[in-house]
């Protein structure tokens, strides 16, 4: 029934692994990334080479691979003051979460993203949401999603899926999917050409990737790649 997809694709490590899930699954994927004023805006441009490179590498993907949107939400930015959103440094606040959360910005990109896959006939949104490695973000809760697939499924009057395929994996086991994926090649590419450091940079090489190497999701990518390469080796 469902053969159509919306992958939120920010460039980072993963959604670009949701994105290869949903290349393997569905017959037509389509893309979309939003520009909130993150402070880590260099994504937008790992975006641009991760999708031709995945256009000009991997042929079983290439034909299914669609249309890339991208979205201005540089109200998100003004509406937020958080250390993805401004240059501050990252802490706890009072309410146990990290000041990285930017409140209400995976249900204003699944707003966004449904509106356009009304417009697009795509039936599937999938998003790299997780609950096992993550910061306690209350929208990245399997529950939070699953309520809001309901929500979205009636406002727009016909049935979507969420799908979080990351949703009970940490970071090892996304290094882990990668490789089943796309192979050695796929992992370089995430290595390489993915962002996920919150501070920005994509200068900083270590054997994972770019990054600054002390930050909450460098920290976790990093540890998780070492994990991954223990099991890889045995």
């Amino acid at each position: 029934m469902h053969k159509r997809a919306l992958v939120l694709f920010s460039g980072g490590q993963d959604s670009t692994t949701c994105l290869a899930w949903a290349l393997q699954r569905y017959s037509h994927v389509e893309t979309i990334g939003f520009d909130y004023g993150q402070r880590h805006s260099v994504e937008m441009e790992c975006r641009k080479v991760i999708l031709k490179k995945i256009r000009a590498a991997f042929p079983n993907w290439s034909e299914r691979i669609g249309e890339d949107h991208v979205l201005d939400l540089s109200v998100l930015g003004q509406l937020s003051d958080t250390a993805l959103t401004s240059s501050k440094a990252i802490e706890l606040t009072s309410s146990g979460l990290p000041n990285t959360f930017v409140p209400g910005r995976n249900l204003m990109f699944f707003n966004f993203a449904a509106a356009v896959a009304y417009r697009r006939d795509l039936t599937v949104l999938v998003g790299g949401m997780c609950e096992t490695d993550y910061s306690g973000y209350p929208d990245c809760r399997d529950n939070t999603l699953k309520s809001l697939q309901v929500t979205l499924s009636l406002g727009m009057d016909q049935p979507l899926v969420i799908e979080t395929p990351l949703m009970w994996l940490d970071k090892a086991e996304t290094w882990v999917l990668a490789a089943k994926l796309g192979g050695p090649q796929f992992v370089d590419l995430i290595r390489y050409d993915a962002h996920t450091c919150y501070m920005g940079d994509h200068v900083t090489a270590h054997s994972w990737g770019y990054g600054c190497g002390e930050c909450p999701a460098c920290d976790l990518r990093g540890k998780g790649f070492e994990r991954y390469l223990s099991r890889v080796n045995g």
